[in-house]
This record gives C-alpha cells, sequence and structure tokens, in this order.
C-alpha cells in the first residue's frame, strides 16, 4: 500500500470534450440529422432514444440489418460521416483550456503516467489538439477502442498500455458516463463541471472527487496527496 504521503494515482486518464478543451458538441441536432437519416432507410422515423448517439446509430443499423443488411451497412457509414462531420464543426469552434498542456506535462514530469480516452474521433480532437499523442502517454479515440466508453474496455486498454492496474489509476471526465466508464472499470472517478454537466448531474454517479475543472481538482489532490504541481 502507497504511504500517506505517497501519490495513489500512478496513472490520471482524462476525457477530451468538456475536460481539456472547449469542445461542444450540439448533440440534439445530431440527433435530428440520424433521425431524418434513417428515416427513408426503415420508411418511417425511428422512436426517440435514450442511448448516447453512437450506441443508438448502431442500434438503427442492426435494426435495418434484420431485413437487409447490405443496407444496414450502408447506413452506418452514412451515420458514422454524420457524426464526423458533425464533431469536426464543433472542433473547429473549440479551443485546449489553457491549463490543459501545462498540467499534462506537470504530471508526467512528476512521475504520473497520463492518458486521453474519448469517444470523438481523432481527426476532430487533433483540429484542437495537433500534437496530443506528443503530451501525453497514451491517446486513445473511439477508432482505436476495442469499446468506446463507458465500456471498461477503454479505459483497461489505455491502462494496459501503460501498465497500470485500475486501483492504482483515476479518470476524469466532464459527464456522468464518464464516472460510470470508471466505475465499470475499477478506477477511481473525479468529475469536473468544466463541460456538459454541471454538479447536479453528478448527484446519482457519487464521483470520488468533484472540482470546477482540472486545474481546481489537481489543486485539491495535491494538497491530498502531495501530486506535482501544475502552474
Amino acid at each position: 500500500m502507497p504511504s500517506q504521503n505517497t501519490p495513489p494515482f500512478q496513472a490520471i486518464l482524462f476525457d477530451f470534450d468538456g475536460t481539456l478543451a472547449s469542445l461542444h458538441i450540439d448533440f440534439t441536432r445530431l440527433r435530428r440529422k440520424l433521425t431524418a437519416l434513417a428515416e427513408p432507410f426503415l420508411g418511417e422515423e425511428p422512436e426517440p432514444s435514450e442511448l448516447p448517439v453512437l450506441e443508438w446509430l448502431d442500434e438503427l443499423a442492426d435494426e435495418i440489418r434484420e431485413f437487409d443488411h447490405p443496407l444496414g451497412q450502408e447506413f452506418h457509414c452514412r451515420g458514422r460521416l454524420v457524426i464526423q462531420a458533425t464533431e469536426l464543426d464543433a472542433a473547429r469552434e473549440a479551443q485546449l483550456f489553457p491549463f490543459t498542456r501545462p498540467l499534462l506535462a506537470e504530471l508526467r514530469a512528476g512521475g504520473i503516467k497520463t492518458g486521453i480516452i474519448t469517444r470523438n474521433s481523432t481527426a476532430a480532437v487533433k483540429v484542437v489538439f495537433p500534437d496530443v499523442a506528443a503530451c501525453c502517454d497514451c491517446f486513445m479515440a473511439r477508432e482505436d477502442a476495442p469499446k468506446v466508453k463507458p465500456d471498461p474496455a477503454h479505459a483497461l486498454a489505455v491502462l494496459d498500455r501503460l501498465g497500470v492496474r485500475p486501483e492504482r489509476a483515476l479518470l476524469v471526465g466532464d459527464h456522468p458516463l464518464d464516472i460510470l466508464a470508471a466505475r465499470q472499470a475499477g478506477l477511481a472517478a473525479a468529475a469536473v463541471t468544466s463541460g456538459h454537466s454541471q454538479r447536479e448531474a453528478f448527484a446519482a454517479a457519487r464521483p470520488d472527487y468533484l472540482a470546477e475543472d482540472c486545474l481546481a481538482l489537481m489543486s485539491s489532490l495535491r494538497e491530498l496527496f502531495l501530486l506535482p504541481r501544475a502552474q
């Protein structure tokens, strides 16, 4: 067990949109686009769904494949293109938070491994953060993940590359799905309100730590565990 003055985390994984960058996708508009795309394939407007957009697209594609497999494949490809185009549009209006690069550099300099995991595409992330792979120890967007978060496979694949056990890692994100991803993978969970969700949204998720943004979070963790200082 680590001593009282030893940082308990050998690795810290960060979500991207809303956590390290002010990138906001209009998911309501995106759902309308996918609804319009799906209607001619299904012969009717699809029912609204509470599933996240990527999982909803998969569900719609599976429904179409049941009666026409090639048609379902075509719909899925078109849907992915619609999603990526929306992500790229949002990325062009986005920017990194000022603390992002210094924070990642300070953690790495202090011996804490860093990872960035996102449901977003690599292309969209690199519009905002072109040197992302050089600024962390492992970057894994959805194209490279076995399954995207909140499936535990996403975080666990990154930890496997970093050589860190889940119980020695922290996942930081701005959405309750990030907290769910951490719980399912066996990581500690931290929530920040710099992105999509406010404090009230995390009540049911019950993260281990909650802060205004990553800079404030690291300040709190530094006081608790003597983490490296981010300027």
